[in-house]
């Protein structure tokens, strides 16, 4: 169909089910699920401080040792109720909780699992910036879906190519829901008059090169010099070694940051550094960087730990953070190689180097 007759999401996903004339339509019926929760979160953010209920939730600490916003509370619930009801979820597991959760006893067990941040970038709440939801869809193990056991922690431990399909939802001035389901990127709006997200952006593609990356640079003095070189080559501008002028851009929600990759192209890091030897990274592997690596994969673009394909990773804990640089392709390769690579101190821009503007 044409944009001025789009395909919604629900003919979209039947239309994907059509190449596989074996399926049983409980991934579609899971992906419809999610976007029914996410239609609802963008719902509730888009009321702010009017949303009903903010004032009592929220203000305990989260597993990750954070404090949670009343709307991750909420949000979380969201995925919950929408999802596990209708027997196509083993379990579930979300940032926002420290163990996996377990379907109720009342509702039959599927074969699927999903893992899900519910509110990503939810400080930005305060200041009214975009937000969104990731989610990731995985293969339940065998004993869980035939009931001989509970899931556990273990069975989420997939790396990231195994991924059965993998989206987010942006809630800004539009809400979007961008969907992979390995058979490349699609990108619906949610239509307010129908209340059906309808299908708007058909074949998604990072461009390969880019002259825009997104980093904090508050960070810097923590940077490994692989990725001080890379910044430095780009504030250095067409003068430099890359002979070309970078614009950085930073917006502190992972979703926000790879919607905007996605469509014009874009480097994002949020690279493992030396703050504290205990965390390799700061995002979380299951809830974030996996799913938004499928995304940017299937995309054209790359997802990478900074040295090593981002997909290839076993996760090891349910909650494990690590290193993530994702984006056009050429500028992802670039970083791993400078990762491979000697670097000098000589090769610092004094702004980042320990006697710099920003260190004592």
């Amino acid at each position: 169909m044409s944009l001025t007759h789009p395909l919604t999401l629900t003919q979209y996903l039947i239309e994907q089910r059509r190449r596989f004339p074996g399926a049983s339509g409980a991934l579609n019926a899971l992906i419809l699920d999610v976007a029914l929760a996410c239609k609802a979160i963008a719902r509730t953010v888009a009321f702010g401080r009017l949303a009903p209920g903010l004032d009592q939730v929220g203000g305990q600490r989260n597993v990750q040792g954070e404090v949670q916003q009343p709307l991750d509370v909420l949000s979380n619930e969201v995925f919950l109720r929408r999802t596990e009801w209708a027997g196509h979820l083993a379990g579930m597991a979300s940032e926002e909780m420290a163990e996996p959760y377990q379907i109720p006893q009342a509702w039959p067990r599927g074969k699927y699992l999903l893992v899900f941040d519910p509110l990503d970038g939810s400080s930005n709440i305060d200041v009214n910036l975009t937000v969104g939801s990731i989610f990731s869809i995985l293969r339940a193990p065998a004993g869980v879906t035939a009931g001989e056991r509970d899931v556990d922690e273990a069975d989420f431990l997939q790396p990231g190519a195994a991924q059965v399909a993998a989206g987010y939802a942006l809630y800004g001035p539009s809400t979007m829901f961008i969907l992979s389901v390995g058979n490349g990127v699609v990108g619906f709006t949610l239509d307010p008059n129908l209340g059906e997200f309808m299908l708007t952006h058909p074949q998604l593609q990072v461009p390969e090169h880019t002259r825009e990356f997104a980093i904090n640079a508050s960070n810097s003095r923590f940077w490994e010099p692989p990725v001080k070189r890379y910044v430095d080559e780009c504030l250095a501008g067409a003068a430099g070694a890359r002979g070309s002028d970078f614009n950085m851009r930073w917006i502190a929600s992972m979703v926000a940051e790879a919607h905007r990759i996605l469509m014009r192209g874009g480097v994002f890091l949020y690279p493992r550094d030396t703050r504290d030897a205990s965390r390799p990274g700061r995002l979380r592997l299951l809830y974030e960087a996996n799913p938004i690596g499928f995304i940017i994969e299937q995309a054209g673009g790359r997802a990478s730990t900074g040295r090593h394909p981002l997909l290839g990773v076993r996760p090891t804990a349910l909650h494990q953070r690590i290193g993530l640089v994702f984006g056009s392709r050429a500028e992802v390769e670039r970083i791993e190689r400078y990762h491979h690579e000697p670097v000098s101190r000589s090769d610092l821009n004094p702004l980042f180097t320990e006697r710099s503007l920003f260190r004592d």
